[in-house]
């Protein structure tokens, strides 16, 4: 099973406009229209437009970086490997034939008769690791484009209409065709008079100027599941900008930014946390309070424990993301050293000291051993 930003020849890490344009460069070689409808060819195609379409969805991306193919399959099935003609489909709908790289988050309907989708929007929302642990709903203002209220949203001022570009007689885009090197192929342009939407306004709306959009806030509602950390994704899908002239309404891209917590270390679902404990708590043992993320939960520490012993509380960590269950909660307890001692402490810890002249000859030398281990000697 080949890896998408293997077969896209790009990094993990990679921008939407790197993957765009990774792909366009591609799609470009081995497209069916070049090769003669040659099978290898099809296929290379197929693959990397699969890969395509999977990696510029925010959404289907970040569940493939988690999961892998897995994470995109369905309640009742596996992943949908896309066929020829979705392939040309996704092509044709992102790029328009073989005309220019259009930006991402542009719209999705930039070639074909009638009006353009709306741009998607990208949004940075901060989160606490205390709203993770158990989700929560926020608000984001955003700044959109609305349908226009003078001319509700046709472009056309009220009374006047609109009527087939003569340029490409509505279809809303050009075709060349063109030789080259690798043959002849068709390509597919929106048209320059009427901008792709195969109609032309007589009386452009005095508010909107055509546009049949005009600049507004709005206020959104976001549902964060517990779990999601720095750099995750949701869709909210319809609730961008407005396409223009009644077009269809873009996407909001909403990037989850988790602040660090100074009490935790985070590692997926699993948090690592300190706390001190005294010697007499060690020596004997004791119940000690340590922090989760939203509240607090007792730890048994049993007598005799050393310093920095590690344990793990099972569930007490953060939720996975689209899975069932809960990552855990490891705890390592390390000896407070006081700064400065009463009187009585001074005493006590004379006579202990003359009690317990040394570490044990066979505890020195397992600390030793274990030293060795770790510098691999």
């Amino acid at each position: 099973m080949a890896d998408f930003y293997t077969t896209l020849g790009v990094e993990r890490t990679a921008a939407d406009d790197e993957i765009k344009k990774a792909y366009r460069k591609l799609a470009m070689t081995y497209h069916p229209d070049k090769n003669g409808g040659a099978k290898e060819a099809e296929e290379k195609f197929k693959e990397i437009t699969e890969a395509y379409d999977v990696l510029r969805d925010p959404q289907k991306r970040a569940a493939y970086d988690r999961y892998g193919e897995a994470g995109l399959r369905g309640g009742s099935g596996g992943f949908h490997h896309v066929d020829l003609s979705e392939a040309l489909g996704i092509f044709m709908r992102d790029f328009g034939g073989f005309g220019g790289l259009d930006d991402l988050f542009s719209g999705r309907s930039q070639s074909g008769s009638g009006p353009r989708s709306g741009a998607d929007i990208k949004v940075t929302l901060p989160l606490t690791l205390i709203e993770v642990a158990s989700g929560v709903e926020k608000e984001i203002k955003l700044k959109v484009l609305e349908a226009c209220d003078r001319c509700s949203g046709s472009g056309s001022e009220p009374g006047s209409k609109a009527h087939h570009c003569a340029t490409c007689g509505g279809h809303g885009e050009v075709r060349r065709a063109q030789r080259s090197f690798f043959g002849q192929f068709v390509s597919v342009a929106p048209c320059p008079t009427c901008k792709g939407e195969g109609q032309v306004i007589d009386t452009p709306c005095k508010k909107c100027r055509g546009e049949g959009r005009t600049r507004a806030e709005k206020t959104v509602k976001v549902s964060v599941p517990a779990g999601v950390a720095t750099g995750q994704y949701m869709t909210l899908r319809g609730v961008g900008n407005a396409g223009t002239r009644n077009g269809e309404r873009g996407d909001v891209h909403v990037i989850f930014d988790v602040a660090d917590d100074p009490r935790f270390e985070r590692d997926g679902e699993d948090l690592y946390t300190e706390v001190l404990v005294t010697y007499p708590q060690l020596v004997r043992g004791a119940m000690v309070e340590v922090p989760t993320a939203t509240s607090t939960v007792a730890l048994s520490v049993p007598p005799s424990t050393q310093s920095g012993q590690v344990f793990h509380l099972r569930g007490r960590g953060l939720a996975r993301v689209n899975a069932a269950g809960t990552g855990d909660l490891h705890v390592r307890v390390q000896l407070w050293t006081p700064e400065k001692l009463s009187d009585e402490e001074e005493k006590l810890i004379e006579r202990l000291s003359e009690i317990q002249k040394a570490v044990p000859s066979d505890r020195g030398k397992g600390l030793w051993a274990k030293m060795k281990e770790a510098l691999g000697a």
